[in-house]
């Protein structure tokens, strides 16, 4: 008798499973009904077994009445559904054991060497059950497929230099304003410049003023990994969703997807989907979108069509500044000479990480060893890293590098013309061999062509007035440093 009710309950779930796959459509279907499957019928009211109780409060909420009035037009008898999170498939009779076993097989972190396998893992989110979360204003989408955001990177620990004030600014514009000022935001620039840092403060700084939005973060390897993932199990369709229902969609480090046609196609397909749906994208490189290697042309043309901006490598005030906020982020009362902060800020002029972390070297020395800090105490705590930071740059190479920029000889370095044409290039030549090189004025001078140290003092003055007064020349000293440095 059992056996014969429970055949009959298997198959009104066989004719109700093909109206909601018609209903649903292949994705839908496959992520919230083929892991579900019929347990008993008492009272008028279907048991049904889910495997998660995540699984059963969604479709409890979303699919019970549809389920029931499905049911009832196999079984007039029946009056409503139950759901039952079921661990085990052995409760459940064949046909729900083999809808389960249909179900796309979700990875597992493995168990950590030493430590017993838990008797029961948690249910891996699809990215269907993600998407529904975000709809929900849960807030779980960018937990659970973006990146985590560091608390320490916010618009209150950002120090504004001349170098980063544009990129700043338009941070600060997208992050405050409800609508969409330029799309995409693209912010590019070398290593440890603070592209990270402003992405990170744009999303807290959203999720403060608007929670409601929804925001996710990641980085363009985790795009990639992601995407992979739901080619892999079948997902792609609520990938999409997922992605392209978004309100604000960053994505660090773009130039990873490079030769990666596949990702780079549903990268476009998504980009162009937020734009046109006026919702916000933020893309970080370090490198301009005309100058991405391996990217396609239809995509860094669109990437070039918001605001591009760049985040040069810091001058010497801004470094200063920085750690000086470092120095009061540590909190206490730290007696650290001035002096240390400025040969600090003239010797690594790399990145601002390595900047940070020099910093943090030398108060964790000093916690530690309970010394004082000095500048006798940093040089040889950080001689390692002042070593790697040597300046490398010769004036050999300044003068060859400036004579190419400025479209001159290198002769003309050397001679004694001084045509304006010729004269500003050597200028901007012996200003960035003052900046560049640990060379002394008169060694300086005798490189250009036996020069006095007083030409060189002057060189250097002038050059620094100039770059007030005239922006592109200021411009082009900066874009030749970048060149040298880098």
């Amino acid at each position: 008798m059992q056996g014969a009710m429970t055949d009959k309950l298997d198959a009104q779930w066989i004719a109700v499973r093909a109206r909601l796959k018609a209903e649903l459509g292949e994705s839908m279907f496959n992520s919230w009904v083929k892991p579900l499957g019929p347990v008993a019928l008492a009272d008028g009211r279907i048991t049904i077994a889910v495997p998660s109780r995540f699984m059963r409060d969604w479709v409890q909420s979303h699919f019970a009445d549809r389920l029931a009035a499905l049911w009832r037009q196999e079984n007039p008898s029946v009056l409503g559904i139950e759901m039952q999170v079921t661990t085990s498939l052995a409760r459940a009779p064949a046909a729900a054991a083999a809808a389960v076993a249909e179900a796309p097989v979700i990875p597992r972190a493995p168990a950590r060497p030493g430590l017993a396998t838990p008797l029961t893992e948690p249910h891996e989110r699809t990215f269907a059950e993600v998407r529904l979360l975000s709809e929900a204003n849960t807030g779980h989408a960018d937990r659970d497929i973006g990146a985590p955001l560091d608390a320490r990177y916010t618009f209150d620990n950002f120090v504004v230099g001349k170098s980063n004030e544009l990129a700043h600014a338009a941070a600060r514009r997208v992050a405050e304003s409800p609508d969409v000022k330029f799309n995409p935001l693209f912010l590019y620039g070398g290593v440890g410049l603070g592209k990270t840092h402003l992405m990170h403060a744009i999303a807290w700084s959203i999720r403060e003023r608007n929670p409601g939005r929804r925001v996710i973060y990641l980085s363009a390897e985790k795009f990639m990994y992601q995407f992979i993932r739901a080619l892999r199990f079948k997902d792609t369709m609520a990938f999409k969703q997922l992605f392209r229902s978004t309100d604000v969609l960053m994505i660090d480090d773009v130039q990873f997807i490079s030769g990666k046609d596949s990702t780079q196609e549903e990268f476009f397909h998504t980009f162009n989907a937020l734009v046109d749906h006026q919702r916000q994208v933020i893309i970080s490189a370090d490198r301009a979108p005309s100058d991405l290697e391996g990217i396609e042309a239809r995509i860094t043309s669109r990437l070039g069509c918001g605001l591009v901006a760049d985040i040069h490598p810091t001058d010497y005030e801004l470094r200063l500044g920085i750690l000086q906020s470092k120095l009061d982020q540590s909190g206490g009362n730290r007696d650290v000479p001035p002096r240390v902060l400025e040969f600090l800020a003239h010797r690594i002029t790399s990145n601002v990480r390595e900047l940070e972390g020099a910093m943090n070297r030398v108060l964790a020395y000093s916690d530690l060893v309970g010394r004082p800090i000095t500048l006798e105490m940093m040089q040889e705590v950080l001689q390692d890293l002042l070593r790697a930071n040597d300046r490398r740059v010769t004036i050999e190479d300044i003068q060859r590098r400036t004579a190419e920029y400025f479209n001159i000889r290198l002769a003309d370095m050397l001679s004694a013309r001084r045509a304006r044409a010729v004269a500003r290039p050597r200028q901007v030549a012996m200003y960035l061999a003052k900046q560049l090189t640990s060379r002394s004025l008169p060694e300086i001078g005798r490189k250009f062509g036996g020069r006095d140290h007083t030409t060189v003092i002057h060189a250097v003055r002038k050059i620094e007035e100039l770059r007030e007064q005239d922006s592109s020349l200021s411009d082009d000293v900066d874009m030749l440093r970048r060149m040298l440095e880098g």
